[in-house]
């Protein structure tokens, strides 16, 4: 990837930082995932340790593909009244 990148997403883990590049990835658009800016530090805290796969990621695409990355991921996210009917699709089940 080129310098021209942007972060398209912020996740928590380093599984969730590759979930989010496999939809990208279906979707045709290239990315990559680093340790965000705020896990880089948290090391020198913690006397050199690092998080590794729990430390939170940023994932980049290319400039040019940033709007098109954005409505895949925002395509992904369940609305409210999605989550809403899962629960409710959870919650029928575990009744007796």
């Amino acid at each position: 990837m080129s310098d021209g990148s942007r972060v398209v997403a912020t996740v928590s883990t380093e599984a969730e930082a590759e979930m989010v590049r496999e939809l990208l990835s279906e979707a045709g658009i290239r990315s990559r995932a680093q340790m965000s800016g705020g896990g880089i530090g948290l090391g020198v805290l913690t006397g050199g340790i690092g998080l590794g796969a729990a430390a939170s990621r940023d994932v980049y695409v290319e400039e040019q593909d940033y709007d098109k990355a954005l409505e895949v991921l925002n395509a992904a996210v369940p609305s409210e009244e999605e989550l809403a009917r899962l629960s409710d699709e959870a919650g029928e089940g575990s009744a007796p």
